[in-house]
């Protein structure tokens, strides 16, 4: 499959090739925006173009029975295992957002007819670990998560592959946070020469009075791009926090929609970026406050530390506000690590290998240390070093 071919298609055109006679709303709005390419805002900075026309295999997504595991595990797009009495199963989605920023979150739907749904009772903790074995493959698959109100959840998602080549993982949840709940995510996704790209585009809905947070920690090369739209109701509040260490000529970064529709909704929302060799970060993100969201409180911030002259980073923060009766803040910040710091490290002795790590690790500190569970904590702080030392040349 070249998804390439979707591109510049009619609505007819796009219906018979992803075979998707009962989807005309899907396909229609899919149509509407186009298949993503350099000209597209929101993969300005990522290059899609080259990802989306290769040839690639596609796959069985039959259901399995699963085996009793620890966690929940999802093997090119299926899942093989997860806790004992957890309510995991395959099942179409019932709620798609019809207003989403991003055409591959459409695509994604029109491939995935069945997506994977995991629903949380009670207060529980659980971890989610995708794993990918093939080469040349397009991998696509969605994922729609509920948990109970009144309830506080929390997931910690891990990624994992074999050796291979030339694949393109395409997948996102639907996340549904209901009423006085509060769900905490936290992703860890290293990557060095994993032989596979990833987009990953989500839909996150925070009912009335609950609390979403969501803590990033992308590290590594390659190449992978998160696409991430929250929607606020009244008193309902996220936390968004995206740590970038990169290097090589890696591509990676996080575009968002923050949308405050319910009164006295609040956001926070902080990225901290480390960029080495000659890697490109991305921040493009977006805070929206409608009309009906009065007494919003909105605060982002991006702050970048390049530590190689090749380095780039696309930091974009924005507000976009149709009401007087809020408090709002943005702002972006780039620079270089602090070369009496370094210098009086090394004059204690410390490699200047070593000096960079301490002080690049003291301004990750803020983000990795709302990370509650310390063994989880621990994971973060051991990937961060794995693949801060491979960037370096010596």
């Amino acid at each position: 499959m070249n998804l390439n071919t979707l591109k510049n298609k009619n609505l007819a055109e796009v219906t018979k090739l992803l075979n998707s006679k009962d989807r005309e709303a899907l396909v229609e709005r899919f149509v509407a925006l186009g298949l993503p390419s350099k000209k597209s805002e929101e993969y300005h900075y990522f290059n899609v173009e080259k990802l989306l026309d290769k040839e690639y295999k596609t796959l069985n997504y039959m259901p399995k029975t699963l085996e009793v595991s620890e966690r929940i595990e999802i093997v090119d797009g299926v899942v093989v295992a997860a806790p004992k009495g957890m309510r995991v199963y395959s099942e179409a989605c019932k709620q798609i957002d019809m207003d989403h920023f991003d055409p591959l979150y459409y695509l994604g739907h029109l491939l995935s007819p069945q997506t994977i749904k995991i629903e949380l009772d009670g207060d529980t903790h659980v971890e989610i670990e995708h794993k990918y074995t093939q080469s040349d493959a397009l991998i696509n698959y969605r994922i729609v998560l509920y948990n109970q109100a009144n309830r506080h959840s929390t997931v910690y998602e891990n990624f994992i592959n074999e050796k291979i080549e030339n694949t393109l993982v395409m997948y996102g949840f639907d996340m549904h946070i209901a009423q006085d709940s509060t769900l905490r995510l936290v992703k860890l996704h290293s990557m060095q020469k994993c032989g596979y790209s990833l987009i990953a585009s989500h839909k996150i809905n925070v009912a009335k009075n609950a609390n979403a947070l969501y803590k990033s920690f992308d590290l590594g090369s390659d190449q992978a791009l998160q696409l991430l739209k929250v929607e606020l109701d009244e008193y309902a509040h996220v936390d968004a926090g995206h740590l970038l260490y990169l290097n090589d000529d890696s591509k990676r970064g996080t575009v968002s929609q923050i949308v405050h529709r319910g009164e006295h909704s609040t956001s926070k929302q902080e990225a901290k970026n480390i960029l080495d060799g000659a890697a490109r970060g991305i921040f493009d993100a977006l805070i929206r406050v409608e009309h009906s969201a009065k007494f919003t409180k909105a605060e982002q911030n991006s702050k970048s530390i390049l530590l190689h002259d090749d380095a780039y980073m696309a930091s974009k923060p924005q507000l976009e506000i149709y009401i007087d009766e809020l408090e709002a803040s943005h702002g972006s910040t780039t620079g270089q690590l602090d070369k009496k710091q370094l210098f009086y490290l090394q004059s204690r002795g410390i490699t200047y290998v070593e000096a960079r790590k301490m002080l690049v690790i003291a301004f990750a500190n803020t983000l990795i240390e709302q990370v509650k569970d310390a063994r989880h904590q621990e994971r973060i702080k051991n990937a961060f070093e794995e693949i801060f030392y491979a960037g370096q040349k010596g």
